[in-house]
């Protein structure tokens, strides 16, 4: 059941961003009166799942699901219709519009998706507001077990104060901070110091296991989610919502601290101070001898927050100023990525060992369904697709557009030779990356 739904997320987000791209270069189009001979979503190898012909233009579903296109007349594109292009050249055609129509017919998929990203994050902020962790509030740090970051110089306990010099305000600024922090600011035992991130930090990163891929987690107690059936404890009157508080009356506050403190009890039984509710009691519990409970442990950040482990932030936005927050929204999601890629082409950071695919991005859909996440993930994935598609390169609507800004500029249009020969070394250039990008997904299924 978890696979079909975010199968359907994935399959939906995907799809929806496929037509509304590939939209924004038919509309400018039509306005423009080019012919477009095909919309399809996905690619129609041989042959279609459906297609109907309305009017002159052919729309249908392809079968291989990596992506979706317009074909439209007399454009060097990815058919590669060279039958077409030795004709003379036809009103209707690409090739005899102005260039500042093929340019505004080229630029039509990526506006779409920078203007869909930021109206979800507007539509969000004025649906569901913001909630998040007042980074200011922690009362013991942050739980930090990533090895990498430990290694650095991190601890648990850590309070983060700023990232490359900017004060953080909460903890999703912080957990956004890890693609682009050169240096983290932290206090420790009440004194602060500066912490500086290894250039090829992602490179480190994407080489862990991931399992181990835990970053900057906030301190929470330990509550109860579940006894496990196998567990020495299934018996005793533990619920759900339970949390423990000590053991053999030493306080054990943070859920991280008890793996040291039962480590040292394997195999006996200890007093365990539970909490429920408004009511505190002991229960005695018995240690394994891999020195665990065998209890499930839960997350509730409310309930975290009643307990004064942190504070919660919640802001509601009236419509007008959730225009502003999700155009903020957008501005620095945008900003981030164009980061993030930079780090990706420096082959210095080894950002580009945590590249992924198409299993990469069906991973980051949850398990259980959720419009909140399904329309932040799906706005974040048109940045992503209209960033990529700006890149300067042939096949890509970045390298159309800079060949009709060099005609724009210099008055003369390259050959329809060179774009061809353009065409391909591109069109080999992006099946290379897919095949990268695809092969780090399949790399690490296998060997991590």
């Amino acid at each position: 059941m978890e696979f079909l739904i975010k199968i359907s997320q994935f399959l939906l987000s995907l799809s929806l961003l496929i037509v509304l791209h590939e939209l924004g270069h038919f509309i400018p189009a039509k306005l423009f009166k080019t012919r477009v001979e095909k919309f399809y979503l996905f690619f129609d190898v041989k042959f279609s799942l459906f297609k109907k012909k309305i009017g002159e233009t052919v729309y249908g579903i392809g079968w291989l699901p990596l992506g979706g296109y317009v074909k439209i007349a007399g454009m060097i594109d990815e058919s590669m219709d060279k039958e077409q292009m030795a004709l003379p050249p036809q009103p209707w055609e690409f090739r005899s519009k102005p260039a500042w129509q093929r340019l505004i017919i080229m630029l039509g998929g990526v506006t779409v998706n920078f203007i869909l990203a930021a109206v979800i994050y507007m539509v969000m902020a004025f649906a569901y507001g913001d909630t998040d962790v007042d980074a200011h509030s922690l009362k013991g740090g942050y739980w930090i077990e990533n090895k990498l970051l430990q290694d650095i110089g991190f601890k648990t306990g850590d309070d983060i104060i700023a990232v490359n010099g900017t004060k953080i305000n909460t903890y999703s600024e912080l957990r956004q901070s890890i693609i682009e922090g050169d240096n983290y600011t932290i206090v420790r035992d009440g004194k602060e110091q500066k912490i500086e991130m290894p250039e090829d930090f992602l490179g480190q990163l994407s080489s862990m296991p991931k399992d181990e891929h835990g970053f900057f987690e906030l301190r929470i107690p330990f509550m109860v989610a579940a006894v496990s059936d196998s567990s020495l404890n299934k018996g005793v009157d533990l619920k759900e919502g339970d949390i423990l508080k000590a053991i053999n009356n030493k306080p054990v506050p943070y859920f991280d601290l008890y793996k040291d403190t039962l480590l040292p009890l394997k195999n006996q039984t200890v007093d365990v101070t539970v909490q429920r509710g408004d009511d505190t009691f002991v229960r005695a519990l018995q240690v394994d001898e891999n020195g665990k409970l065998g209890i499930y442990p839960g997350t509730n950040l409310k309930r975290f927050a009643d307990l004064g482990y942190f504070t919660i932030i919640n802001k509601e936005y009236t419509f007008g100023e959730s225009i502003g927050v999700g155009a903020t929204k957008f501005k620095d999601q945008v900003a981030s990525y164009w980061g993030q890629l930079g780090k990706i082409f420096n082959p210095s950071t080894g950002a580009y060992k945590g590249v992924g695919g198409f299993k990469a991005i069906f991973d980051i859909f949850p398990a259980t369904w959720s419009w909140p996440d399904f329309w932040q993930l799906t706005a974040f994935l048109s940045i992503m697709l209209g960033v990529l598609n700006l890149l300067p390169i042939p096949a890509l609507d970045g390298g159309h557009v800079m060949f009709l800004l060099y005609e724009i500029i210099s008055g003369r249009k390259p050959s329809d030779k060179f774009l061809e020969n353009a065409q391909m070394v591109g069109f080999f250039l992006l099946i290379a990356l897919v095949l990268f990008a695809n092969g780090n997904d399949i790399f690490k299924a296998l060997f991590k």
